[in-house]
């Protein structure tokens, strides 16, 4: 087999063709602001642009209530306030994950329990959930991570049968759908961030959602100060609302774009990625994957951090992932089982970042030809 020179060892990188610009520059974003501009509302306490974003997020995703905040990880907080969470109770998440949500629980005092992920995966095993579930336990907080979706049905059954309450981290996957509902909707309390490089971007911000008004009363009471604490602007709303009339449009893209990438390395032994099931193009399907981190899990021969350096060298935009919990001690969480594949996924996963995603065919073509190099390269003996 011939090799190709890597442009980390002088070779041309893979990737000329430009990626898409993100955040993105629709005329409606520079409309809607410009209006608030104008209309001297950007500087007022209770900007109509606020009330529009809420209601469509409201008809978005058929809730009841939207609490729109400064960021995605204090909605994460606001939300596990709303449905009750005190000091010294447990709330259960997954052993790899954002490390914000783990924050956030700790900021109430509360003590995070771990449980592992599903094989070869990123999302929470909702099989280990039940058996970690003790008498402190008062919610469990999911989150749907690199395209990967959790059965929320399932999941939301539990925590019913448990009477604990359930906060359903939407943050990576707006637009998503499972089980035929919006994903952020199936729990007690659902998230959802605006930062800079998110699907919806306001350069930050985020929301709760949720139906159940004694969850919207706590927040409020939470985020009192004698104003809001943790308010979104007029700008990043009015920035907002425009972006929702093509999120479904670029959902698709990235799709039709993650499967093409995924199915390229159906036969690869340095990269596992995330399978993508056909029925996804289907607007009447049950459930819907978003990418904001396309994921790639490394055989575990293969040194990450070479690998990250060579893809970005290539022209990739591409990290590591997560650090994970695993390594946490003691005193700050309790382990209900073993965290192996969490492990696994804190070690081995490589992320591309979604703007690469919205590319055209020959962006793409230049991708996979930049994952076959180096894939090339790192399973090379060491000589």
């Amino acid at each position: 087999m011939k090799f190709r020179k890597l442009a980390l060892q002088g070779g041309q990188p893979a990737l000329q063709a430009a990626c898409p610009p993100w955040p993105p520059c629709f005329p409606g974003i520079s409309a809607a602001v410009n209006q608030a501009l104008a209309d001297d509302t950007w500087g007022h306490y209770h900007p109509p642009a606020i009330g529009e974003l809420v209601q469509r997020m409201r008809d978005w995703l058929g809730v009841e209530h939207v609490w729109p905040c400064s960021s995605g990880t204090i909605a994460v907080e606001l939300a596990l306030r709303g449905c009750g969470v005190r000091a010294a109770d447990e709330v259960i998440l997954a052993g790899y994950d954002f490390p914000g949500n783990f924050r956030a629980i700790e900021a109430l005092g509360a003590r995070p329990v771990l449980v592992d992920v599903v094989a070869g995966g990123w999302t929470i095993d909702a099989s280990r959930i039940t058996d970690a579930i003790s008498s402190q336990t008062s919610a469990l907080l999911v989150s749907h991570l690199h395209g990967e979706l959790l059965d929320m049905p399932v999941i939301a059954a539990q925590c019913r049968e448990a009477n604990i309450a359930l906060v359903e981290d939407a943050c990576q996957v707006p637009g998503a759908t499972v089980g035929g509902r919006q994903a952020g909707t199936h729990g007690d309390a659902g998230v959802f961030s605006f930062g800079g490089s998110k699907l919806l971007t306001a350069g930050r911000g985020g929301a709760v959602v949720t139906d159940r008004d004694d969850v919207l009363q706590r927040i409020r009471i939470a985020a009192d100060r004698g104003n809001d604490a943790y308010p979104l602007s007029a700008l990043q709303a009015a920035a907002l609302v425009p972006q929702f009339d093509h999120l479904d449009e670029l959902n698709r893209h990235r799709w039709s774009n993650a499967r093409r990438i995924s199915e390229s390395l159906r036969e690869s032994t340095v990269f596992r990625a995330l399978r993508i099931g056909e029925c996804a193009t289907d607007s009447n399907a049950h459930s819907f994957p978003v990418f904001y981190k396309f994921p790639l899990l490394l055989a575990e021969s293969i040194d990450r951090q070479a690998v990250v350096t060579a893809l970005q060298a290539e022209g990739m935009a591409a990290d590591a992932g997560f650090r994970g919990f695993a390594l946490r001690a003691p005193r700050r969480c309790r382990v209900a089982g073993s965290l192996e594949q969490s492990r696994i996924a804190a070690n081995r996963t490589v992320l591309v970042h979604h703007p690469l995603l919205l590319g055209d065919d020959t962006l793409i073509s230049e991708a996979i030809n930049a994952l076959e190099k180096v894939s090339q390269w790192a399973e090379r003996p060491v000589t």
